[in-house]
């Protein structure tokens, strides 16, 4: 059973992935696009953890927070950038402000330059165990 939930989980990390790619690859957005792109950011974060934390336990780990799937899924070598996976964690509260032009700026180029790139590395990784 937990090994069919990890794979139904990375199933919905992807579709959100291929979204989140979307955005990416349409370039300048407008502010309304960009609102768009934090949303789908934050939910394909949340699957991104959430998978993780599916196939860790499955692989017999006790994990019961998002700080402990990054920190153990780092010492699994699932992720390679346990920093950047934290500090998503830690920004996830900055972006719900995104009607702050500021904090929308900030946030859309953290996740096209840093990011969606960990988000990308995670779809590989765990594309290849499934």
């Amino acid at each position: 059973m937990e090994e069919y939930r990890w794979k139904q989980r990375f199933d919905n990390y992807r579709k959100a992935f291929l979204q989140l790619t979307e955005f990416i690859d349409k370039g300048r957005l407008n502010k309304f696009e960009a609102q768009g792109l934090i949303q789908c950011f934050e939910y394909t974060f949340e699957l991104g953890w959430k998978t993780l934390k599916d196939y860790l336990e499955q692989e017999g780990f006790d994990v019961n927070s998002p700080r402990s799937a990054i920190q153990t899924a780092f010492q699994a070598q699932l992720i390679t950038d346990g920093h950047i996976w934290i500090d998503m964690l830690e920004k996830r509260n900055m972006m719900a402000h995104t009607y702050n032009e500021k904090y929308a700026e900030q946030a859309e180029r953290l996740i096209r330059e840093h990011y969606f790139h960990v988000l990308q590395d995670l779809s590989v990784i765990l594309g290849a165990k499934r």
